[in-house]
């Protein structure tokens, strides 16, 4: 499997048989979209920022990509994928509604992005989730979770790998904690970041890894 990041909270996950992006971001938020492919688009909720679909299309495969837009089952290419609902701030959707988090099963690895996820999960949903072994979540705060809030997730879910994503970055018009808050609350050295990440089953890391990426697509 090869990560590779688009900036904000879209990532293109490239698996043996298929090619998904999460949270495709228009440009009114500053950033501008690589153009890529994809097979499936996965989208945790409704908000510009991460649901620019007309930025992405298709591959050989699959011309108009299969969208997932909200909870439930679906297998597509030897992907599964579980959304589970959950909510974009801490007092069940009043602030800025629902946001669905995604389980992805694909190449013996179990994949979870959290979306804008504004709370800490629950018991049954962390049970759902299982052992997971790359976590992206939002650290950027105001929105979603903030440094404080994403570590105890993190302690929560306790993946082998973090990918911290929705954090300040130049140009980007919305009022969020760089990163490095994020990782000072760790208690963390910022190490060099990476545009790719290549992962194999039964080859990942004994310790937790927290892994900046980068956007150079």
């Amino acid at each position: 499997m090869e990560i590779s990041y688009l900036g904000h909270s879209s990532f293109r996950i490239r698996t043996k048989k298929a090619i998904m992006v999460t949270d495709p971001y228009d440009p009114a938020t500053g950033l501008i979209m690589p153009k890529v492919q994809a097979d499936i688009i996965i989208i945790s909720h409704s908000h510009h920022d991460h649901n620019y679909v007309e930025a992405i299309a298709g591959t050989e495969g699959h011309p108009e990509p299969f969208i997932i837009t909200g909870p439930g089952e679906y297998e597509v290419s030897q992907v599964f994928i579980l959304g589970m609902p959950t909510f974009h701030d801490s007092v069940k959707g009043e602030k800025r509604g629902k946001n669905t988090i995604y389980l992805i099963l694909a190449d013996g690895l179990r994949i979870c992005h959290l979306g804008d996820l504004g709370h800490l999960l629950t018991d049954k949903q962390l049970e759902e989730l299982g052992d997971i072994d790359v976590l992206f979540i939002p650290v950027g705060g105001k929105y979603t979770l903030g440094p404080q809030k994403a570590t105890e997730v993190i302690n929560q879910v306790e993946p082998k790998i973090v990918i911290p994503m929705h954090y300040q970055v130049p140009s980007l018009k919305m009022d969020l904690a760089p990163v490095e808050k994020f990782i000072n609350e760790l208690g963390l050295e910022i190490k060099q970041p990476v545009n790719k990440l290549s992962l194999k089953a039964g080859y990942l890391p004994e310790e937790r890894e927290i892994v900046v990426m980068e956007s150079k697509i």
